[in-house]
């Protein structure tokens, strides 16, 4: 079964754990062994005897449904805000520093996978190793068969299509792997992380109807009106849900959706409440339209609407809703990436007057940290050292941190690359800034609009005396650099690099990769399936090529 949790990688050696670590992007993940050690199903010394000197068990850790109620049900008594789903929670909880959190959480743990790394191993079999797994020590998801062709995989899935919604944990399908090591060996991974031995087989998502109560207003990071639907609580897909974003008050008005309705409810990907539409034959009547707010329902400064656009903004910069928001964003991963400082630390900080904006992280001490509940001497003194790492991020995150209105990774990317320095980059108008690849007039005037607001210049000072750095490292160093100069775009599926890994190569080679194909492209890596770009390409007389020839391009000299 495809198990609803977040992956983990363990390595052993001589039956004794020596790391944890996330999956992170196939190639490189969190070192997180303080809270793995926590974990009860995972063994600290291996079991019997005959495992390979050094080796990797790959597996989930999850919380299952009534262990997950039982921890929420202890939140609502001490006031905590609720686990929204058991998959965030269980990936929450690794994430934080605190290991006594991966215990609060009651974490488990399934094995699914065995990879020896050295030494003697006889096991040839996926089916062999997930009995010898459990003679280690580890579990192993009892619910699995080996099939014999795939006439029987067909019959297996459809035996498991309503029954997956029976198991004790969250579940979204099956997973097929060809059984042999020697097989997978042959087939091999794709980037690193996708196994052409092994597919995902989802199963759709599960719906459930109940009625919309309220729809609730709050205030996103850039200020935008951000409408959450309140709903009776309904079971859906393994978890209770009680409310579901809206997104806009164009997408409310498209499925014309009013207070009192009877809606339609779905878990996109089994985590996120999606809110399809009303059942309008349940109508009496008495359902009321909704009415976007006038006024800021946090600071109660008017709202505004940009012509062109769906949502309406607060443009209070000092909005409390937008810092509390726009702080959740500058920690987050793809930003300043600041591991253990998630939402409700967050929430605990801004309440206790300890910080106000992204800079005043950067002034924390351990002793104020140590006058707030669940802190120990340890922890504090982790998360000081945490921000303190953040420091040395390079301009594309920081830029990514601050929220600029339009700013994406891909958008950051280019104006640090460009630029290199923030003050090089402040100083830049709006045509120097309109003539970078993939920054139009839209992402242009956002940028100078936002260095030019005094609030935002004088965080970026307050950062600048901080130490935290605002300079992009050059790529390539001093090699070869075979693409200098070009544009690149990436289409389709590429045979053994992922999109992530052959952007970051042809960058470290000089080139710069961009989403769309266009008259200043100069070069197009097609792999299988590329659509509609292979083609535009094609029509514009674009040199095209398949992965073998980047390979060799990066192989190259010059």
């Amino acid at each position: 079964v495809k198990i609803d949790g977040a992956a983990l990688a363990l390595t052993y050696e001589d039956g004794r754990l020596v790391r944890g670590v996330t999956r992170g992007d196939g190639s490189e993940g969190e070192e997180i062994t303080g809270n793995v050690r926590a974990i009860q199903d995972i063994p600290l010394q291996l079991h019997g005897s005959g495992w390979p000197t050094r080796m990797e068990v790959r597996g989930e850790v999850y919380i299952p449904h009534a262990a997950f109620a039982r921890v929420n049900a202890e939140r609502e008594a001490g006031g905590q805000d609720l686990l929204q789903n058991p998959r965030n929670a269980a990936a929450g909880a690794l994430r934080q520093l605190d290991p006594a959190e991966a215990r609060r959480r009651r974490l488990r743990f399934f094995a699914y996978q065995l990879l020896p790394l050295e030494g003697e191993c006889a096991i040839t079999r996926h089916s062999e190793a997930l009995p010898q797994l459990e003679a280690w020590g580890f579990p192993v998801a009892a619910e699995w068969t080996r099939c014999r062709g795939l006439a029987e995989v067909q019959r297996t899935l459809a035996e498991w299509s309503d029954r997956i919604r029976t198991l004790a944990f969250d579940a979204d399908g099956l997973v097929i792997k060809v059984d042999e090591f020697r097989l997978q060996e042959e087939l091999g991974v794709i980037g690193g992380r996708v196994p052409r031995w092994a597919i995902a087989r989802k199963f759709p998502a599960e719906s459930a109807f109940t009625r919309l109560l309220d729809i609730e207003v709050n205030i996103g990071r850039t200020g935008a009106l951000a409408p959450t639907a309140i709903l009776e609580p309904v079971r859906v897909g393994g978890a209770t849900v009680s409310r579901a974003t809206l997104h806009n008050e164009e997408i409310i008005a498209q499925r014309d959706l009013r207070i009192g309705d009877i809606v339609e409810i779905i878990r996109s990907g089994e985590v996120i409440p999606k809110v399809l539409g009303p059942d309008r034959d349940k109508r009496t009547g008495a359902e009321v339209p909704w009415v976007a707010p006038s006024h800021c329902p946090i600071c109660h400064t008017e709202l505004v609407r940009p012509d062109g656009e769906v949502n309406r903004y607060c443009p209070n910069a000092r909005c409390p809703g937008r810092a509390y928001e726009g702080l959740v964003h500058f920690v987050s991963r793809g930003a300043m990436d600041i591991t253990g400082l998630g939402p409700e630390r967050l929430r605990q900080l801004l309440e206790a007057d300890i910080v106000h904006d992204a800079a005043d992280l950067y002034t924390i001490t351990p002793d104020a940290l140590l006058a707030l509940e669940g802190f120990a001497e340890q922890s504090a003194h982790a998360l000081i050292e945490a921000i303190a790492a953040s420091r040395g991020q390079p301009l594309r995150a920081l830029l990514v941190a601050l929220g600029i209105r339009h700013v994406g990774v891909a958008a950051a990317k280019s104006l640090a690359r460009a630029f290199g320095s923030m003050s090089t980059l402040r100083a830049a108008d709006v045509t120097a800034l309109e003539a970078l690849e993939g920054i139009g007039p839209t992402i242009a005037g956002s940028v100078a609009e936002f260095f030019a607001d005094a609030d935002s210049a004088a965080i970026l000072d307050r950062l600048t005396a901080l130490d935290v750095a605002q300079t992009e490292p050059q790529t390539g160093g001093d090699g070869p650099r075979p693409l200098a100069g070009l544009r690149v775009v990436l289409t389709g599926t590429l045979p053994s690099l992922s999109r992530t890994e052959a952007a970051h190569r042809i960058e470290a080679a000089g080139g710069t990769v961009t989403s769309s194909v266009s008259k200043k492209t100069d070069l197009v890596v097609a792999g299988a399936e590329a659509g509609e770009k292979r083609t535009k390409a094609e029509q514009l007389g674009i040199a095209i090529i398949d992965e073998a020839e980047l390979l060799r391009r990066l192989a190259s000299e010059a």
